[in-house]
């Protein structure tokens, strides 16, 4: 865990700015655990920009890396077994959240944020998370002083694996074609930047957009887009599926991969799909999204 917040840290810091300091404390001997790195990463993101909006001033974001061995009295607080964990603990110094919010705070849905800067399902994707790998997450808050959301998940016996580049200098998919340009649509933040670090890493150019309509006006316009990515579920007007049939009348032509948390044939009309329309469905490894992005735009 101390490598995955260790290469995280400068797409942390680029999301959420110059005015808040993110100070990683990585813990000593720290246990392993097995997990899927891919949505770690997307549940730390997440936790780090929640932190981010609680401090619209600027403030400090800590990310903590910790071995707990929680006992039969610690593990009933949290609602867990008693037992070794590796925990992940994202802390700020802002506005913090009153008993109320926090009891629901990992409900679908909920959000306190304005209306179109949250769709308040963050927290509750990093409780979906810890709780199918085993673990736990619980939150730490209080009104004006800030608040520390803790993720808690089971210690693997063994040691690490190899470091990720290692595996990855083997099997990473080929390099984006000079000057190609994928427009990633998806009204989560998170999902948005992992997204776009995975296709400049690759040497894409990443056009982003928040919703339907912002896609769709980069579709309509004379911009190159060679491959479309775009969650299903959209707010406004036009979800992923609408804003792919309007967008068939300014380019015919242009592949659209679907990346969504449910079912495939959610997204299907009538349970088809048109040509040059393909699906993936979370969770996926980053690797995996990107060798899907390289065939499409291969054809």
């Amino acid at each position: 865990m101390n490598r995955l917040v260790a290469g995280m840290q400068e797409l942390i810091e680029r999301t959420t700015g110059p005015k808040v300091a993110v100070e990683p404390v990585a813990g000593v001997d720290l246990w392993t655990t097995l997990v899927d790195p891919g949505q770690l990463e997307n549940a730390l993101l997440n936790l780090c920009i929640n932190a981010r909006d609680a401090m619209p001033g600027g403030g400090r974001i800590t990310i903590e890396t910790a071995n707990r061995w929680l006992d039969e009295r610690a593990a009933r607080e949290r609602d867990m077994l008693p037992g070794q964990y590796v925990s992940l603990c994202v802390s700020d110094n802002g506005t913090g959240m009153a008993p109320e919010v926090i009891a629901r705070a990992f409900d679908p849905f909920f959000t306190t944020k304005p209306i179109g800067l949250g769709t308040g399902l963050g927290l509750s994707m990093v409780y979906g998370f810890a709780r199918q790998s085993g673990g736990q997450v619980r939150i730490c808050s209080k009104v004006g002083e800030g608040t520390m959301v803790c993720l808690y998940l089971p210690r693997r016996a063994g040691q690490a694996d190899a470091p990720a580049g290692t595996v990855e200098l083997s099997s990473a998919p080929p390099r984006a074609g000079h000057g190609e340009t994928v427009l990633v649509v998806d009204d989560e933040l998170s999902v948005r930047m992992l997204v776009a670090e995975v296709l400049a890493d690759l040497g894409y150019i990443a056009v982003e957009a928040a919703d339907g309509a912002a896609g769709l006006r980069v579709l309509q316009s004379d911009a190159r887009v060679d491959l479309r990515v775009t969650d299903v579920g959209l707010p406004g007007g036009l979800n992923g599926r609408q804003l792919a049939d309007a967008a068939r009348a300014a380019r015919p032509e242009l592949r659209v991969l679907f990346i969504t948390g449910y079912a495939e044939n959610s997204v299907l009309s009538h349970g088809q799909l048109e040509p040059g329309m393909h699906v993936m469905t979370k969770p996926f490894a980053m690797e995996a999204l990107a060798s899907r992005i390289r065939e499409l735009i291969e054809g």
